[in-house]
């Protein structure tokens, strides 16, 4: 059996939380393989909305097992909020959710030096969430940071305290007064949570999963534009977005990945920081801002919003392979008479259809227009139903990216989906 992957390749906010819970019905098994509670899965159904932080997406679905990978990173306060909200809201995740022992935990500390650095940098800030996630993963690759398996160990408590102490020192030469001591009252509580869940060898536990012909989904976070070595550089977070991050982030060889499902927006959003070549600044920017909700899950930040770059999107399907990609939010543009795509860059009176090396660079999009259409698509259930406008929109994407369309969203509810 194969392990099937699904991330976003743009910005991230691609609607990856609800696409996982439509998928999951198929799948026995949803491992999240990287980042941390920077991430903001949004999920809607039976007039409720959900937003998961760390837990996979497929925590909604009885009868399956759910998997926090050794790639993600663990805020133990924000983990028992999450575990909280779906206790309370029917969906109790003790039963079927495994965590890795070789994660990474995100401490008070780290979230301090998040706001420490990105204050130092003043107006060249990237952006952060501010959740402790670039610490975190600089102590795991620094070789200095706890993993949810040493909650075991009798001397936890004085490893925390030592890598407390360094933060602090790090913190005194960046002159950022901070106590955490306001934070670890809830953040041992959450130690105490994730002591109540099945601490598991991971990579051994999917391995067997796929041997045993269980069927697996990969779910990853952010996107693939936020890469650590592929994305806007150094604008992006601080794991490896694409699919290869699923396999360091679960423990699986290149051999065990099958379907790679791409998740793209009908338009382009980005949150924070960074180069937005097609980014729109006037009324029609705030039209689609408006129109789809643009606003942070995790930070409630307004998204900046503008037109799809296909050369992005394709740079996007050929670094993760994409097999299917997925579209949604089309009827943010309905009502629109007519929008636009960028085909190409100019950059120095030459176009391309690469990325270069910065997209701070002089880029001027190359651009084509597309009819719009009137027609409320939130009740499409058939590619049939869909206006001729939208059906030529999608086809379009399809001959340019080499890649079929099998999914569109059409409004955020779980239901709201036309599978072809």
């Amino acid at each position: 059996m194969k392990a099937d992957v699904l991330l976003g390749l743009q910005w991230g906010d691609e609607g990856k939380g609800k696409v996982v819970d439509v998928l999951s019905a198929g799948y026995q098994v949803i491992a999240r393989f990287q980042g941390g509670p920077n991430a903001g899965h949004s999920l809607q159904f039976n007039d409720q909305k959900f937003i998961l932080h760390t837990i996979p997406s497929g925590v909604f679905h009885a009868g399956k097992m759910n998997v926090i990978g050794n790639g993600v990173v663990i805020d133990p306060s924000t983990f028992a909020e999450e575990v909280a909200m779906l206790t309370g809201a029917g969906f109790p995740p003790q039963e079927n959710l495994l965590i890795s022992r070789k994660a990474h935990l995100i401490l008070p500390t780290h979230r301090l030096l998040d706001a420490a650095s990105e204050a130092a940098k003043g107006k060249t800030r990237i952006g952060s969430t501010l959740k402790g996630i670039g610490p975190a993963y600089m102590d795991k690759t620094g070789r200095n940071g706890l993993r949810a398996g040493d909650i075991l160990r009798p001397d936890f408590r004085e490893r925390y305290e030592t890598l407390k102490k360094k933060h602090l020192s790090l913190l005194r030469m960046y002159d950022y007064p901070a106590d955490p001591s306001d934070m670890e009252d809830a953040w041992f509580k959450g130690i105490e949570v994730i002591r109540r869940f099945r601490l598991v060898e991971s990579e051994y536990f999917l391995n067997r999963m796929l041997d045993e012909g269980r069927s697996l989904l990969a779910e990853g976070a952010q996107g693939t534009l936020l890469d650590i070595d592929f994305g806007t550089y150094p604008y992006v977070t601080s794991s490896n977005t694409i699919a290869a991050g699923a396999l360091t982030g679960l423990g699986l060889a290149p051999s065990r990945i099958g379907r790679v499902y791409g998740i793209f927006k009908a338009y382009l959003t980005r949150v924070g920081s960074g180069p937005f070549p097609t980014e729109l600044h006037d009324e029609e920017g705030e039209r689609l801002r408006q129109q789809g909700h643009e606003y942070g899950a995790t930070t409630g930040r307004p998204r900046r919003c503008g037109w799809l770059d296909l050369p992005a999107l394709r740079y996007a399907i050929m670094l993760n392979g994409v097999t299917e990609l997925i579209m949604t939010k089309p009827d943010v543009l309905t009502g629109l008479d007519s929008f636009k795509v960028c085909t190409a860059y100019r950059i120095d009176g030459k176009e391309t259809l690469e990325l270069p090396h910065s997209l701070d660079e002089d880029i001027v999009p190359v651009y084509r227009t597309f009819p719009g259409w009137k027609e409320d698509i939130s009740q499409a259930r058939h590619f049939s139903d869909l206006p001729e406008a939208l059906r030529n929109y999608i086809g379009f994407i399809e001959k340019e990216t080499g890649v079929p369309v099998t999914m569109i969203s059409v409004s955020p509810d779980r239901e709201a989906i036309i599978r072809r």
